[in-house]
C-alpha cells in the first residue's frame, strides 16, 4: 500500500498538470460552445446547437472551410516531397551537407511573423522582388515566348504571365485567384526545413546492411535501392512528418494575421484565424469556442486516420 502511494505522488504532478493545460481549457470551450457568453458580461443563454448550426449556414465558414482545407491538402503533401528529397540529397553529400542543412532549416528558427513582413515586401506590386524578376523575364525573349506560349497549354490572349508583361502584374496577397496559394507558399518553405530534419534523423536508423543485401540481390541503381530499402524503413518517420505537418498546417495563423487578415473576400479565411477573430476580436466567445470544439475535431480525426490507415502498413525496425 506505501508503495502504491508513493507512486502516485511521483505521477500525481503530471496528471494534475495535464488536467489544468489540456482537459479543463477543452472542457471549458465544449461548455462554452452551446452558450452567447461574452467577456464582461455576469449572465449568458444557452443557445444549444445554433452555434454550431452557424458554421454550416454562413458562407463565410463554409469558405473558411473549403481554405482551410484547400491549404493543408497543398502544403502537407508538397512540403513533406520537398523534404524527403532534401534529406536524401543532402545525406549523399561528403562535402557542404551541413552548410544546407542550416540554410534549409533557417525558415524554421526564424521567427515567422518577421519573415511574413519580409515576404510582404517581396511579393510587393511595385516594389517587390518578386514581380521585379517577372518584369526582368519579360525582357528576355525566350522566356516571354515560352511562357505565353500555347504550346505549354496558355491562351497568349489570356495568360496573366502575358498580361504582366504590359505592366499588370499580380497582385499575390490582394487578389483571391493567388493570395491563398500565396500563403501556401510561404507554408511549404516554413515547414520542408523542419520535414528534412525530421528525415534526416530518420536516415540514420536505416541499417547499412540493407543496401549491401539489397545490391546483392540486383538492386543497383538508386531508385531500386530507394524503393526497397530505403521507403519502407522510413515507414515510423513518413507516419510521424505527415501527421506533425498536417496539424501545424491546420494551425496556420501567423502569416494570414500578418499579409491579408482573411481577405481578400474570404479566401484566406483559416479556422485558427477565424478562431481569433470572432473569439477575440468581436467578443463573441461561444462562436470561438465552437470554432475551437470543431479545430479539434478536425485534428483529432485527421490524426487517428493517418496513425490507424498508414501505421498498418509501417515496418518497424
Amino acid at each position: 500500500m506505501f508503495r502504491s502511494r508513493a507512486y502516485f505522488w511521483f505521477v500525481a504532478p503530471a496528471i494534475i498538470l495535464m488536467i489544468v493545460i489540456l482537459i479543463a481549457p477543452v472542457f471549458v470551450a465544449a461548455v462554452l460552445s452551446f452558450s452567447d457568453y461574452n467577456l464582461g458580461n455576469p449572465d449568458f443563454n444557452w443557445v444549444g446547437f445554433k452555434n454550431y448550426a452557424a458554421l454550416m449556414k454562413y458562407s463565410s465558414y463554409k469558405k473558411m472551410f473549403t481554405a482551410s482545407l484547400f491549404y493543408v491538402f497543398l502544403v502537407v503533401p508538397i512540403s513533406v516531397g520537398l523534404g524527403l528529397g532534401a534529406a536524401l540529397l543532402i545525406s549523399t553529400l561528403r562535402f557542404g551537407g551541413e552548410l544546407y542543412k542550416a540554410v534549409f532549416f533557417l525558415p524554421v528558427m526564424a521567427t515567422l511573423l518577421a519573415m511574413a513582413i519580409v515576404w510582404e515586401f517581396a511579393l510587393h506590386p511595385v516594389v517587390g522582388v518578386v514581380n521585379d524578376v517577372l518584369r526582368s523575364g519579360c525582357d528576355i525573349g525566350w522566356l516571354h515566348s515560352l511562357l505565353t506560349s500555347s504550346w505549354l497549354g496558355f491562351d497568349p490572349a489570356q495568360s496573366w504571365y502575358g498580361n504582366a508583361c504590359a505592366d499588370d502584374f499580380p497582385l499575390w496577397l490582394g487578389d483571391k485567384r493567388y493570395a491563398l496559394g500565396t500563403i501556401a507558399f510561404i507554408g511549404i518553405w516554413q515547414a520542408f526545413g523542419f520535414n528534412m530534419v525530421l528525415y534526416l534523423a530518420g536516415l540514420t536508423s536505416v541499417p547499412r546492411e540493407l543496401y549491401n543485401a539489397a545490391h546483392m540481390d540486383g538492386a543497383d541503381s538508386a531508385w531500386e535501392r530507394f524503393k526497397l530499402v530505403t521507403w519502407p524503413m522510413l515507414g515510423p518517420t513518413h507516419v510521424f512528418v505527415v501527421t506533425i505537418t498536417s496539424i501545424r498546417s491546420f494551425q496556420v495563423f501567423d502569416t494570414v494575421e500578418a499579409l491579408t487578415r482573411g481577405g481578400p473576400s474570404k479566401s484566406t479565411y483559416v479556422m485558427v484565424y477565424a478562431m481569433f477573430e470572432k473569439g477575440v476580436k468581436q467578443n463573441l466567445l461561444g462562436v470561438g469556442s465552437a470554432l475551437t470544439v470543431v479545430f479539434l475535431a478536425f485534428v483529432l480525426i485527421l490524426t487517428i486516420t493517418q496513425v490507424w490507415f498508414v501505421n498498418r502498413r509501417v515496418h518497424y525496425a
